[in-house]
């Protein structure tokens, strides 16, 4: 069995839709679906979940969405006038309408609820249009079928356990499985959804359940490229990377899949293959446990912006038992989780987020850092950017870190830090957030030129 997910650039209208679905029946191993919101249909176009955030958004500020919710209907109701399957639209006008009809008791989950919508509407219309073609096809939904999450301390979104052994009773259906990505629901019976570009993590979910041969998450690329094609034309193909190369790219900014959408194959071993629905005939790039060749020495170069580091000193302080876990558990206590922790004898760098870290908690852990453990100096460095270097060959290759470092520095990139992972198949380098494409084009010039 192969799980298909597929995004919202390749759902965004009618001739899109009917693309997808040419490419799931094209092959029966192709058993089930999992489909995003109706995305882009151009440049100047709004995808279907803005849309509905808007929507939610005139609601919780009690106004009455109306014209938000015409513009939600209209564009479910164009697609589903193109592919002749008029009669799934009533019942899903019906079911949006009355969901955002509900009182706004909790805004957040009436966010999530009304979210939610967008896969949902487009997984019944696609069913629909399956059965009507002469595939059989059902509509499954996450609440019947045991796709069970929880929000955990800080908003992160957690599968249950139990969801596994509930989704596996899917490999009994004779139809194909159209399943909505993107979201699932607590024990109480209410939607949770995933970070935006969830529906990545529910393929994945699915793969990993049905023990999938192949997870197949279909995009608008033909490939995984080493850098963002919108830095750097005609970027070099990666027809081959591994979980470990692909997330901590996904960390420092490549949006071809989402970042968590990974744990659950990699535990499962099942390999996942990115295709572009725009041109099926490609093999597009293998995302894989262990690699079999490599094309270049640096797989890939990204680049995030929105960093900060929180730079401490103390005299001695590596002779001071537990000083390192003293800071973590002040940063605890705020709710925060670093990213990074480069050191030296004297100082250490806590690298965080500038969204978690905001200047009221800034204030508070500085304040107790200074009191509580007595430290020289603690300053805080905003508007960095993290560029990464990752590729499995760097482990047994000497002078890349040299040899990137140098490049940066002759294009005039001053280096606010540099760490290397301990696996040694990524560096990272902190630079001011107004150089952060400037250095991944000068990293792509140094590797791939």
């Amino acid at each position: 069995m192969k799980v298909t997910k597929f995004g919202g650039s390749s759902l965004a209208d009618a001739t899109q839709i009917k693309k997808v679905c040419e490419i799931l029946t094209s092959d029966p191993e192709r058993r089930v679906i999992v489909v995003s919101a109706p995305g882009k249909r151009n440049s100047s176009d709004i995808k279907v979940t803005d849309l509905l955030i808007a929507l939610a958004n005139a609601k919780i500020s009690g106004q009455p969405g109306n014209q938000e919710l015409e513009a939600v209907l209209n564009r479910f109701s164009s697609i589903c006038e193109e592919l002749d399957i008029l009669e799934v639209m009533d019942s899903i006008k019906e079911t949006i309408t009355e969901s955002v009809s509900q009182p706004v008791k909790d805004a957040s989950r009436f966010m999530d609820a009304t979210k939610a919508l967008g896969e949902d509407s487009c997984a019944r219309l696609v069913a629909t249009y399956l059965n009507k073609i002469g595939f059989k096809a059902t509509y499954c939904n996450p609440k019947v079928a045991g796709l069970l999450l929880e929000t955990e301390v800080g908003g992160h979104v957690k599968i249950l356990p139990e969801s596994y052994d509930n989704l596996a009773e899917l490999s009994h259906l004779r139809e194909i499985c159209v399943f909505p990505g993107f979201f699932g629901y607590s024990k109480e019976g209410e939607i949770i959804t995933f970070s935006r570009g969830g529906s990545d993590i529910t393929g994945a979910i699915l793969a990993a359940a049905l023990h999938a041969s192949v997870y197949e998450n279909w995009t608008d690329v033909d490939n995984v490229y080493a850098v963002n094609p919108n830095l750097v034309k005609d970027p070099f193909p990666v027809t081959e990377i591994t979980y470990d190369e692909m997330r901590e790219l996904a960390y420092a900014g490549f949006s071809v899949l989402h970042e968590e959408a990974l744990y659950p194959a990699f535990v499962r071993g099942i390999p996942v293959n990115i295709r572009n629905t725009n041109n099926p005939s490609s093999k597009g790039t293998m995302i894989v446990a262990k690699r079999t060749h490599y094309d270049s020495l640096v797989t890939g170069i990204a680049g995030e912006k929105g960093f900060c580091a929180m730079n401490i000193s103390k005299y001695l302080m590596n002779r001071e038992v537990g000083f390192v876990v003293k800071v973590l558990s002040i940063i605890a206590d705020e709710g925060i989780s670093i990213e990074h922790m480069p050191s030296g004898i004297d100082s250490i760098s806590i690298i965080l987020r500038s969204s978690d870290f905001t200047p009221e908690k800034e204030r508070r852990i500085i304040q107790r850092i200074s009191l509580e453990l007595n430290v020289d100096n603690v300053s805080v460095n905003r508007d960095l950017a993290i560029v990464m270097i990752v590729g499995e060959a760097m482990a047994n290759t000497v002078g890349t870190t040299a040899r990137a470092a140098t490049a940066l520095s002759k294009a005039g990139i001053n280096l606010e830090l540099i760490n290397q992972g301990a696996s040694e198949i990524s560096v990272m380098f902190g630079v001011r957030e107004e150089y952060c494409s400037y250095a991944v084009r000068t990293l792509y010039k140094e590797f791939f030129s």
